[in-house]
C-alpha cells in the first residue's frame, strides 16, 4: 500500500514539463493508500484490541483503495496531457487527459458536463504536451460518430483503457454523455 500510494505521486515525475499534482480521486486514492499502508505497518507493532478492530476494517477497505491507486498510477504511465482552462468562475484549472491524434489533429474526450463546467464548447486553452504549453482552440463535437471515432482511437493507443475495458470501466463506444474536443493550434490574429 505504501509503495502504490507513493507511485501515484512519483509516476508524474516522468512526464515532461511541470509536475502535475494529483487531484480529486487520484489524490484521494494516493493519500488513502499511504495512510492505510502506514496504519498497517503501525498495527503490526501493537496488540491493543481497538487497534485490531481498526486494522481489520483497514484491511477490508484496502483492496478498493489499492484498485483506485493502481488505476491513478497506470493511467499516468502512457501519454497524459494537461489542458489548462479557465472554469466558469474564471479560475485556472488543469485537466489531465488522454489525447489522440486523428488525421494530424489532437482530440480529447470527456463528459459533456465537464466540458460545460469548463466552458470548452469553443474556447482557447493551453495544452501541455511533450513538455511545452501551446495555445489551442477547442471545438466541441456531440455527434456520436465523431465521439466514438475519438474513443476508438483512444482504445487503440492506450493499453490502460483496453485493460480497464476488460473489467467494464470502458465500453466499445463512448458513454452517452461524452463529447469530443478538437484541439486546433491557435491562429495569431
Amino acid at each position: 500500500m505504501l509503495i502504490v500510494g507513493a507511485l501515484v505521486f512519483l509516476v508524474r515525475l516522468f512526464h515532461e514539463g511541470p509536475y502535475a499534482i494529483p487531484r480529486q480521486g487520484n489524490l484521494l486514492a494516493g493519500l488513502l493508500s499511504l495512510a492505510i499502508g502506514a496504519w498497517l505497518v503501525r498495527s503490526w507493532f501493537g496488540g491493543h484490541k481497538l487497534l485490531t478492530i481498526i486494522s481489520g476494517l483497514t484491511v477490508a477497505a484496502s483492496p478498493f483503495v489499492l484498485y483506485f491507486a493502481l488505476y491513478a498510477t497506470i493511467a499516468e504511465v502512457e501519454e497524459t496531457v494537461t489542458l489548462r482552462v479557465s472554469n466558469l468562475s474564471g479560475k485556472s484549472v488543469d485537466l489531465r487527459l488522454w489525447i489522440v491524434d486523428i488525421e494530424g489533429v489532437a482530440w480529447v474526450t470527456m463528459s459533456h458536463s465537464k466540458a460545460e463546467a469548463h466552458g470548452l464548447q469553443r474556447s482557447k486553452a493551453e495544452l501541455l504536451r511533450q513538455g511545452e504549453f501551446k495555445c489551442v482552440q477547442t471545438t466541441q463535437y456531440d455527434e456520436r460518430d465523431i465521439v466514438n471515432k475519438a474513443h476508438r482511437a483512444r482504445h487503440e493507443k492506450y493499453a490502460t483503457q483496453r485493460l480497464a475495458g476488460l473489467i467494464g470501466m470502458f465500453g466499445e463506444t463512448a458513454p452517452p454523455g461524452d463529447v469530443a474536443l478538437r484541439l486546433d493550434r491557435c491562429v495569431d490574429s
